[in-house]
């Protein structure tokens, strides 16, 4: 029995060179960590809200998938933001039977609340308020064990690189922190900016 043709490479070459192009996205996107204290200066807003809607559609340029997110403001941490209905428009989506993937993008799903890091730039095709630092903007709000609220960052599900300082994971790392401690750190963060 004969595993390979030894007098003809090209299969297996082509099947080596074919699995590293298809693996090639899972490790070609790596984000530098961000800290909190950069998440804070670098936003103009920093919100708690709920998403209540979305709505994606292609760019004028039909290039990429853009979906705009609505939502209700419960608290504003940093900045200006209308409590009754907020737009953010992140990079990625679905319309009709194309999606289109950001590896490592914000995840906003209607009905769910998220503390956001927002700021207002140029998107493919329109300028427009989005988390810019993709997940590590993104804070997941859940219940503890416990019955308390914790923040998790989005980011704590990606590998991320290492920062200045050495670090490499998310604020509050995996299991994230107790929403009134980074509320407070917030806070503390957006008056020593504002001094």
């Amino acid at each position: 029995m004969q595993l390979r043709n030894k007098s003809n490479p090209w299969p297996w070459t082509l099947t080596v060179l074919l699995t590293l192009a298809l693996s090639a996205p899972t490790w070609a996107t790596t984000l530098e960590r961000v800290s909190l204290e950069s998440l804070v200066q670098d936003n103009a807003i920093i919100l708690v809200g709920e998403v209540t809607d979305s709505h994606s559609y292609w760019n004028d340029d039909h290039t990429i998938i853009l979906t705009d997110l609505t939502l209700r403001s419960e608290r504003v941490l940093k900045g200006t933001a209308d409590k009754n209905q907020q737009t953010v428009t992140v990079m990625g989506g679905t319309v009709g039977d194309l999606t289109n993937v950001i590896v490592a993008g914000a995840q906003l799903v209607p009905g769910n609340s998220y503390l956001l890091f927002l700021d207002e730039v140029e998107l493919p095709g329109k300028r427009a308020l989005t988390v810019r630092e993709h997940s590590q903007g993104v804070f997941d709000i859940s219940l503890s064990e416990s019955g308390e609220l914790r923040v998790i960052s989005q980011a704590s599900q990606h590998t991320l690189a290492q920062d200045a300082s050495g670090r490499t994971d998310p604020p509050g790392g995996k299991n994230g922190l107790m929403q009134d401690d980074i509320f407070d750190a917030i806070t503390t963060l957006v008056a020593q900016g504002d001094k």
